[in-house]
């Protein structure tokens, strides 16, 4: 009988183009397990969203394995230690998985392979995270010229498809998943969750199909936060459930600038995992120096600032864009891309609080909370990245409202504001109409932003 083969599956939670389940299917029966580890993150704990989003993705692949009489092992503990146990099991040598890089995965990694065989394949991004580098041999710290590089290798895509899987003669134990307390319960915050999403691989394909089928106007109505215009595939992605060479490969052959831009998204995407590779400690140190000296008001000495924040998590700020966005990722786990970028600005420079408060806010609520993502976002934001916006570019969630047409979207998620038509609804405070159980603005954007400048300014000095 062939030894039995480990597949373990972290943010990978897919069958087809997955490198470990065909390289394990091929070498004998395969065993897939899901760790939940909550103590090789430490302080990077899966946020309470995306526990939501993995609790309906591990349902949606154990059906996927069923189709191959299969099933999904489920343990919880440190990875490297249920493994090594599964191993002893089952009689199992070799384990293989997808390669990361986050700093925790990648430091499980290490302990697995000094007590276990591990076999380690690319398959998160659409090239190798390291694999581009400048002509000088060294890795890319700027956006565009990396895309470039990316663009010219990816001439062509071709895609593993589903393996068949054997399975072993005796299955080992698994946890049983309602015991892991994944959904929220007392209260249930996630009720607006399951209107807007469906986990798992089979809906990712489906959304996939549905977005790429008129790609032409995506440029433009990905701007448009009162659309459908977003490919909201982010958290499929996230998890593995569809891969970005599947995307890509669906691409292909598109011309325009819809297409195009689509790609460029995904290129960003590996942009952000080549620099976490480079900076580990991405997602919780300014990369450039001298921000972090007297340009923030800190929310655990400064009760304003406390006080500031709590009302941007709430969507409380008296700005209904920013209002809106908030309260839409509190309510389904997710913002519009847009959106996403007026509200941080909206935190670091108006209310001069440090991009890492809002960074682990979007790690915990977000259902697409992914550590390169999120970090290099944040960062471009905030003028602390590698590549990234000046400070000093300071934008003006009003006007912002008013030029991407934001009023459906403001009336949606701030109800006290639906009785209002444009141009009021963008800006009610200016026009006398503000409602009275619509909180006032927590300061004006003018005062904000010269207060901004003026701390940049001292924080120089």
């Amino acid at each position: 009988m062939p030894v039995p083969q480990i597949v373990w599956l972290r943010r990978d939670l897919r069958l087809a183009d997955q490198p470990a389940f065909t390289i394990a299917a091929a070498q004998g029966p395969v065993i897939p397990v899901y760790i939940l580890d909550d103590e090789t993150p430490r302080h990077r704990r899966m946020g309470a969203a995306s526990r939501w989003w993995l609790h309906h993705s591990l349902k949606a692949l154990e059906k996927d394995l069923a189709r191959h009489h299969s099933r999904l092992i489920l343990r919880r503990g440190k990875s490297a230690d249920v493994l090594a146990a599964l191993a002893d099991e089952t009689g199992a040598t070799t384990v293989h998985a997808l390669r990361h890089v986050e700093p925790w995965w990648r430091s499980a990694e290490r302990a697995v392979s000094a007590r276990l065989e591990l076999c380690l394949y690319d398959g998160l991004y659409l090239l190798p995270p390291g694999s581009l580098t400048t002509g000088g041999g060294t890795p890319y710290k700027i956006f565009t010229p990396f895309k470039n590089a990316l663009f010219e290798r990816l001439d062509g895509v071709d895609l593993l498809p589903e393996p068949v899987l054997s399975s072993p003669e005796d299955w080992p134990a698994s946890d049983k998943m309602a015991d892991w307390d994944l959904l929220p319960r007392n209260p249930d915050w996630a009720r607006g969750f399951a209107e807007a999403w469906t986990p798992g691989s089979l809906a990712a394909h489906k959304r996939m199909d549905a977005f790429a089928d008129d790609l032409g106007p995506y440029r433009q109505d990905r701007e448009l936060p009162s659309i459908d215009g977003t490919s909201r595939l982010s958290p499929h992605l996230h998890f593995g459930e569809i891969s970005p060479r599947q995307l890509w490969h669906a691409t292909e052959g598109m011309t325009g600038e819809g297409p195009g831009f689509f790609r460029a998204e995904l290129a960003w995407r590996d942009y952000a995992a080549n620099l976490v590779l480079q900076f580990p400690d991405y997602g919780a140190r300014s990369y450039r120096d001298g921000y972090d000296d007297g340009l923030w008001r800190d929310p655990q000495t400064d009760e304003q600032a406390a006080a500031d924040l709590k009302a941007w998590q709430q969507g409380r700020t008296g700005y209904p864009i920013v209002d809106a966005g908030m309260r839409q990722l509190w309510d389904c786990g997710w913002m519009h891309n847009r959106v996403r970028m007026i509200a941080a600005s909206f935190l670091v420079k108006h209310l001069l609080i440090d991009w890492r408060h809002g960074e682990r806010w979007f790690w915990d609520t977000l259902v697409d909370a992914d550590y390169p993502s999120n970090a290099t976002n944040w960062q471009w934001v905030s003028g602390t990245g590698v590549d990234s916006n000046m400070f000093v570019r300071i934008m003006a969630p009003l006007s912002q409202s008013e030029k991407f047409d934001a009023g459906e979207y403001i009336r949606q998620w701030v109800p006290e504001l639906s009785g209002l038509d444009d141009p009021y609804v963008h800006d009610p405070a200016s026009h006398f109409c503000r409602p009275e159980d619509y909180p006032a603005q927590l300061i004006g954007h003018r005062e904000g932003r010269e207060r901004a400048l003026e701390s940049y300014r001292n924080s120089k000095a």
